[in-house]
């Protein structure tokens, strides 16, 4: 099956290659330039080195060493810190945005962060009903924040003494508890650890406000400082070794974790971010390191990819991936955040990445005092319910090989194929398109009785299967195929003319020219830089019967310019790009006949920096 499938790790990576290419460009004069060249040369000495070496020796224990992550599909992450006292506020007043980067957005001093830290006492924290919960959810690891961007541990450092046990009067290392409670339970462990921002260390990027250091708001030197102002790095190496790297030695060697969890490489030289791996892999090589400590415009070097954060849709990526939702807005707890989603939200996302072959970490932030927020609770007890009846389509599955349906999405394990039905079919005639190995039986996952459900094969790639006309009500009703073989499957995706809505998706696109994608946002699941007149998208699909479907295009049009042209089959409508932010184009009735189609969106004029940013089309079947 394709999905239009990216590596995302080139997109990301080639992302970092324009902005030095765009450094490089701001610079003037041969003293500059030559000072650019010597970065890359830097960064390049650090590339070959790990790739000829350490590195490529560490990638041969890869398949073994990532193996349970793969088999676990389902990750709790869990930010809690200091600024989970004041919980979103500052001196009486709301802070919008992330509760984590209250340090930075209110531009509070160390000083006044100790103060902070002095107020955090936790008493109703317990490590064993933490574990348990992820574990109730469903949840297969664990990773929560040793270390955030604040730079204050949540541990018991011998490295710095701005941490948890020296500064609050609680005085416990939660790190400890929450390791020896992770082991007892059998929940895989680990750590998030900020190692390139650090706003308490008067050494590392991101603090300008006491500090005057590069990597933050202020953009001291610009976003590649390190380039611009290879003077400044002794400083910042200073930091690494001074308590990066000790510290993450420290976390290694006094918790053993699983896996370690960075963020925001960017606001280091690729060489340091390098050299950080180096320590790790020289300390434990068997722990699984996500994406975000190194990578380049040549690769990624982590064990496997972050996607987006807080996603709504879902690129499908090369090799192994993982999402990161929230169940709010903020990562940290703020009590000021009322946007939590709903269980049926997370219970299909979970569903659709592990329909990519990816992995889910949902995060939650404690409050202050050690507990959960009961809206987060409700979340993962009605998450966990789900799992606890249909876990075996989500656990140890591999991507899906069927084109997507529009009713949800297919995973599959060994010859069983998982159909995870987010749409019921309104005359329970369920349309499976693609398949072209022959099924020996049906069934309800949770039917226990497995009684068979009627299948028909209605062509040489399409089945049906007979459904009762009321939906059993679950977010994701799964059914299982028994196949008779090797699964063998069409790309072309199927027209659906009994579910309300056929929604294709420019991620799920074949991506014709060179366009890049949102982060997959709620309405930032948009193609970027349609800059190309001969650039376009299309799908593959195919129609049963013939039929009639509103035409709909999606897109954010508030920095876009000129007209584009829709077609399918005989359909071909041409429209202006609405300078707006959110469009939902309504461009008429097409009647779509039997057989394959292919459905493109072709740009007619491009007048500003990009023609628009296309979310989707959809197709509406017409009773």
């Amino acid at each position: 099956m394709k999905f239009g499938v990216i590596r995302m790790q080139t997109f990301l990576l080639s992302a970092l290659l324009t902005a030095n290419l765009a450094a490089f460009g701001q610079v003037a004069g041969d003293e500059d330039k030559e000072m650019f060249n010597r970065a890359q040369q830097r960064d390049q000495k650090a590339i070959d080195e790990a790739r000829n070496g350490w590195w490529k020796n560490s990638m041969k224990t890869h398949d073994e060493r990532i193996q349970w992550w793969r088999e676990a599909r389902f990750g709790m992450f869990i930010h809690w810190g200091v600024y989970s006292v004041p919980a979103g506020e500052w001196k009486g007043k709301a802070v919008k945005g992330y509760s984590e980067h209250l340090m930075r957005k209110e531009k509070i001093s160390r000083a006044d962060y100790l103060d902070l830290a002095h107020t955090f006492n936790p008493l109703k924290f317990n490590a064993a009903e933490w574990i348990s919960t992820a574990k109730k959810a469903g949840m297969r690891y664990f990773i929560i924040t040793a270390k955030h961007h604040d730079g204050f541990a949540m541990y018991d450092s011998r490295v710095s003494g701005f941490n948890v046990v020296k500064q609050s009067p609680f005085k416990r290392d939660p790190m400890a508890e929450l390791a020896a409670a992770a082991k007892k339970q059998g929940m895989k462990f680990g750590f998030y650890y900020s190692h390139a921002f650090d706003w308490e260390h008067p050494d590392a990027p991101g603090n300008d406000w006491e500090y005057n250091n590069p990597g933050g708001d202020k953009l001291l030197g610009g976003a590649n400082w390190f380039d611009s102002h290879p003077e400044w790095l002794p400083k910042a190496a200073k930091y690494v070794d001074e308590k990066t790297i000790p510290q993450i030695k420290e976390l290694i060697n006094k918790y053993h974790p699983d896996i370690l969890w960075f963020d925001t490489p960017h606001k280091l030289p690729l060489s340091e971010n390098i050299r950080i791996l180096k320590a790790i892999r020289e300390t434990d090589p068997n722990i699984v390191v996500n994406g975000r400590l190194v990578r380049s415009a040549t690769g990624n070097f982590g064990d496997y990819v972050n996607t987006g954060d807080r996603p709504a849709e879902l690129l499908t990526v090369a090799g192994d991936a993982e999402a990161i939702p929230t169940t709010n807005e903020s990562y940290g707890y703020s009590k000021h955040d009322n946007s939590h989603k709903s269980a049926k939200f997370f219970i299909q996302l979970l569903a659709n990445s592990a329909s990519r072959g990816a992995n889910l970490l949902m995060n939650i932030g404690p409050k202050g005092d050690g507990s959960f927020d009961t809206r987060d609770t409700r979340i993962l007890d009605s998450i966990g319910n789900w799992l606890s009846q249909n876990g075996q389509s989500i656990y140890g599955t591999e991507r899906g090989q069927l084109p997507i349906p529009a009713w949800g999405v297919s995973t599959q394990k060994g010859r069983q194929i998982y159909l995870h039905v987010f749409n019921w079919p309104r005359d329970g005639n369920l349309e499976l398109g693609g398949l072209k190995t022959e099924v020996s039986k049906a069934w309800f996952l949770t039917d226990k009785s497995k009684k068979p459900l009627q299948v028909k094969r209605l062509d040489a790639t399409t089945l049906n299967i007979g459904l009762p006309l009321k939906s059993p009500g679950s977010p994701d009703v799964v059914i299982v195929l028994e196949t008779k073989g090797k699964i063998e499957t069409d790309t072309a995706r199927l027209i659906a003319a009994n579910v309300k809505l056929n929604r294709f998706l420019v991620f799920d696109a074949k991506v014709h020219g060179k366009m890049g994608f949102g982060d997959g946002k709620t309405d930032k699941y948009y193609v970027t830089g349609w800059k190309n007149k001969a650039d376009y998208l299309s799908w593959d699909l195919r129609a049963l019967k013939p039929g009639k479907y509103n035409v709909v295009a999606k897109y954010i049009g508030e920095e876009g310019g000129g007209s584009y042209e829709v077609e399918i089959g005989g359909f071909k409508r041409q429209l202006e790009v609405l300078a707006e932010k959110y469009v939902a184009h309504d461009m008429g009735m097409a009647d779509i006949a039997p057989g394959t189609q292919v459905l493109t969106v072709k740009p007619i004029a491009i007048k500003d920096a990009e023609l628009m940013r296309l979310l989707e089309i959809q197709l509406i079947p017409v009773r």
